[in-house]
């Protein structure tokens, strides 16, 4: 896995330091599930010291069902199978593996069997007194409790649900920060990252205990992971960013049922996935992405022009059913305000070994979606700004 938010210093904000028995940490998890350990690994993985509390000796974890499983959930499921190309997966050796990966992350501290004394602020942190006098000191509270401990102690509201049905009713879909087949009868489900915040609480992530997952105590991690290395609040956190950092820990935020992250096209798929250009078919609760399937001009031209002013013309002049690959490059070449000529150059030199395609490039020939989806990184659909419900902000 990578290391740190986009990789873009090795840097640590909050270190570790030892001063009687007080410790100071950047991001607190408190809490000893699935929630817990999805949030305090990928706090660590982010770049951030991090500290988990466990009540228990060790965590109690249990199989989530998700049959797509992704990101930290993923990789623990990867190394349960180990090498012996097993099918089948023994939950029963989840808590082993957790053990054995979160024992050697660098920064990563876990105290197992402490009772919570006192929590309280302590300016824009935290302040956590435990049985036998350690304080602990925190920029960021993640509260994965099950046990209603925390929630009690700060007289904090009763978290409402916090995943929802993954639909197109609106745009909220490209604020996901989680997905998957989690609740529900195993329909596709999003999370959205508002929903871990409570308003008027600052540098305090909640997650609810009904709703116990490693992929929404993932995206727990790095929002409060995010605050605490950019020296800022929960609330002011980039949504692009930390959609960044997730999906480098290959963590879907969009439920496509037919790409899973082991696809080597998983990415730009997410990525069109989050920005609508091409939208799943649902059906009977279950996204799909439709990879091969070929796209019409009808399905792409609004959502590109709702990004893209340049795009309105291009489509005004161009009234084909079906997107070729030569058109898309013309589309694409036009918008990006990019040489066709090379473009067309770089895309056949990649077509193969860059982009793992196992199609021909034929530019006559209509483009299949995974081929869309890889072509828009010329678009940049990532780097468009969108406000707290998903519409475009110019």
């Amino acid at each position: 896995m990578k290391r740190g938010f986009f990789i873009v210093l090795v840097l640590t904000v909050f270190s570790y330091v030892s001063q009687a028995q007080t410790t100071k940490t950047g991001v607190v998890v408190i809490g000893n599930g699935n929630s817990a350990v999805g949030a305090g690994i990928q706090s660590a993985v982010s770049g951030v010291k991090t500290t988990v509390i466990l009540s228990t000796q060790d965590f109690q974890l249990s199989a989530s069902g998700n049959s797509q499983a992704s990101g930290i959930e993923g990789e623990i499921l990867k190394r349960i199978k180990g090498n012996t190309g097993q099918v089948l997966v023994d939950y029963s050796k989840v808590s082993t593996v957790v053990r054995s990966w979160t024992d050697t992350l660098k920064n990563l501290t876990i105290i197992r069997g402490a009772g919570l004394l006192k929590l309280k602020r302590s300016g824009s942190g935290w302040n956590i007194e435990l049985t036998g006098g350690k304080i602990i000191k925190a920029g960021v509270l993640v509260d994965a409790d099950k046990t209603g401990a925390v929630s009690s102690a700060l007289q904090i509201p009763k978290v409402p649900l916090q995943w929802k049905a993954f639909n197109y009713d609106d745009y909220l879909y490209r604020t996901s920060v989680a997905s998957g087949y989690v609740i529900s009868g195993g329909s596709a489900n999003f999370l959205l990252m508002d929903k871990l915040q409570l308003p008027g609480q600052d540098n305090l992530i909640v997650l609810n205990p009904e709703q116990e997952s490693f992929v929404a105590g993932q995206a727990a991690g790095a929002t409060a992971a995010y605050a605490v290395f950019f020296k800022t609040k929960t609330s002011l956190a980039n949504l692009k960013l930390i959609q960044g950092e997730l999906l480098n820990y290959k963590l879907s935020l969009v439920p496509f049922a037919d790409v899973n992250h082991a696809d080597s096209n998983w990415k730009d798929i997410q990525v069109i996935g989050l920005s609508g250009f091409l939208r799943a078919e649902i059906s009977s609760g279950t996204a799909y992405f439709r990879p091969d399937q070929e796209v019409l001009s009808v399905e792409i031209k609004e959502p590109v022009k709702s990004y893209y002013y340049k795009a309105q013309i291009w489509f005004d002049d161009h009234k084909e059913e079906k997107m070729t690959i030569n058109n898309t490059l013309k589309m694409i070449s036009y918008v990006a305000g990019l040489s066709l000529e090379n473009t067309i150059k770089e895309v056949k030199k990649n077509w193969k070994k860059g982009y793992n395609f196992s199609t021909e490039y034929d530019g006559d020939r209509v483009i299949t979606r995974r081929e869309f989806a890889v072509l828009s990184r010329y678009l940049k659909p990532f780097n468009v700004n969108l406000d707290k419900t998903g519409k475009v902000v110019r």
